[in-house]
């Protein structure tokens, strides 16, 4: 399954499973009818950006700790480490609703 978000401002966003769903749970899209079909209307996407800086800044800080363990053990950065971050798989969306949330314009998926 692939998430497609849709607005009238901008193009379609288009993310895999996982990465769209970890982005709808983070903004607080839990329930399983709103992981598949939903709505984020403008009064919510600031709040939602929010959420998604949040667990970014967290991610970061998990992250950065991990490697200052390894740099004092003399050992090198876990593979995990080295991936594709939070902050990279959420910035197109977040570009998104910033955009959305600035012409007043709903973001769609799974219709």
């Amino acid at each position: 399954m692939i998430y497609k978000f849709k607005s009238k401002v901008c193009g379609d966003l288009i993310m895999l499973e996982e990465n769209g769903r970890t982005v709808l749970t983070i903004i607080g899209k839990t329930d399983p009818h709103g992981l598949k079909k939903g709505i984020l209307l403008p009064q919510d996407m600031q709040q939602a950006i929010a959420a998604l800086q949040q667990a970014v800044a967290e991610e970061e800080a998990h992250l950065q700790e991990k490697a200052d363990v390894a740099l004092e053990s003399g050992r090198p950065l876990a593979s995990g480490l080295q991936g594709v971050s939070l902050r990279q798989r959420s910035l197109p969306f977040i570009r998104m609703l910033e955009r959305c949330h600035a012409e007043n314009k709903e973001i769609v998926w799974g219709v």
